[in-house]
């Protein structure tokens, strides 16, 4: 959304920009290349700046909570709030609830030179749950824009693509945006350009593909379970929450089994094994949840980009050996683990990357089965799993069950935000 500017504006602007691709290129490292091996270890500062507003009926309790990054602290109760702590958690639910940058005037021009974009939230369609034809046999190639995404202006091989849009940008316009630090810019610069890929701010954040109606329903249960945006959570926490949301749903406790399961989530969401998963991860994790319950397969289909999707057309062409047009349920499970196998240092050679195109043949692999620690395969779900294996799923089947997935896959953190099939 376009912000009319006087003359003099414009000049300060185009000078900023210059001022940033400029010190941009001072700061860049030598060009390597061996490193298409590489992958980003974590996630874009994917929550937007402060635009503060009233809240109305949600103010006054807001202001009760107060911060909160540990059981500990929610367990016993501390002194009230104080009145710039209350600000912090407002600003903090705006961010949440808008997911928009500050306007100009609101600006804090300290930091950084360069203002953020006012995110819009996406409306559905009439005919949103309709299926959407996709034709296997036409690639759509989508072509990366020329211009950066913060500056427009274009600098040839200065630029750095996102893996699931189109846009692009200069590293040194993504830093006056305050949206990377330092060693996220490192990554952002040695994966870019690899078949691992970056996901820009719009796409690394899951978060936005939710509407209002459907961001309104996760605020009102994170206020209910007196959850803090932008604070980290351990273990008890993350059970607690699980428990209230049973309780809402169900009238009931989570069960043995479901705690085991709330608990290997915890796993796969603190890659880092630090004990704690970050806000990010936390709120993207529960994004994609609010979209498998509220929205269709063919929904979901419908958010795919076009890099997406060519993407899953390459994959289920190497899948389908015998060009019938048909592939198993083994082989579509399998599908649905790879997309989230970012490549690292301690990857083995036969691990699959990203998007990757080698399959279950290829590697090597005599069973396709969970591949995560986290989801450990039991007896009873091996069984269910072999008699699915030879399930037949034809191209439209195959895009629509795997659509969840690739969307869990769009964040550059190595969490993984949505659970594997079994």
């Amino acid at each position: 959304m376009g912000v009319l500017m006087s003359k003099k504006q414009q000049v300060q602007k185009c000078t900023s920009v210059v001022s940033a691709f400029q010190q941009g290129m001072k700061e860049r490292p030598p060009t390597t290349t061996n490193q298409g091996e590489r992958s980003g270890e974590g996630p874009a500062e994917s929550l937007p700046l402060p635009n503060p507003k009233e809240e109305g009926e949600h103010g006054e309790a807001d202001g009760k909570v107060g911060p909160s990054g540990t059981s500990q602290q929610a367990a016993a109760p501390g002194p009230a709030p104080t009145r710039d702590e209350c600000k912090v958690n407002q600003e903090a639910w705006n961010r949440l609830r808008d997911g928009k940058g500050v306007e100009p005037e609101d600006l804090d021009k300290t930091g950084h030179q360069l203002i953020p974009p006012a995110f819009v939230r996406p409306k559905r369609d009439a005919n949103d749950d309709q299926p959407v034809e996709i034709a296997l046999g036409q690639r759509e190639q989508p072509v990366n824009d020329e211009m950066c995404e913060v500056c427009e202006v274009w600098t040839a091989n200065d630029l750095f693509p996102c893996r699931t849009c189109t846009r692009v940008f200069h590293d040194g316009c993504l830093r006056e945006l305050g949206y990377l630090r330092t060693e996220l810019l490192q990554e952002m610069r040695e994966t870019a350009h690899t078949s691992t890929g970056w996901s820009c701010y719009y796409c690394d954040n899951v978060n936005l593909l939710l509407t209002e109606e459907e961001m309104y329903s996760l605020m009102e249960t994170f206020k209910q379970c007196k959850i803090i945006p932008e604070s980290c959570l351990v273990s008890d926490e993350l059970l607690q929450y699980r428990h209230f949301v049973s309780k809402q749903l169900f009238e009931k406790d989570l069960s043995d089994e479901q705690e085991e399961e709330v608990l290997a989530q915890f796993a796969a969401l603190d890659s880092e094994k630090r004990g704690q998963i970050e806000w990010s991860d936390f709120l993207y994790h529960e994004s994609l949840g609010v979209l498998r319950k509220f929205r269709t397969e063919n929904s979901l289909v419908r958010l795919l980009s076009a890099k997406e999707r060519d993407h899953v057309r390459s994959v289920f062409v190497g899948l389908d050996l015998d060009k019938d047009g048909v592939v198993t349920g083994a082989e579509t499970r399998w599908a649905q683990q790879s997309w989230f196998q970012k490549f690292s240092k301690e990857s083995q050679s036969c691990n699959v990357r990203l998007f990757g195109l080698c399959s279950p043949v290829n590697c090597g692999i005599s069973h396709v089965g969970p591949i995560s620690e986290s989801s450990p395969a039991s007896s009873s779900s091996e069984r269910s799993s072999q008699k699915d294996d030879n399930r037949p799923v034809s191209w439209e089947d195959f895009l629509r069950e795997s659509a969840i997935y690739i969307l869990a896959a769009r964040p550059n953190s190595l969490a993984m935000h949505i659970r594997l099939p079994l």
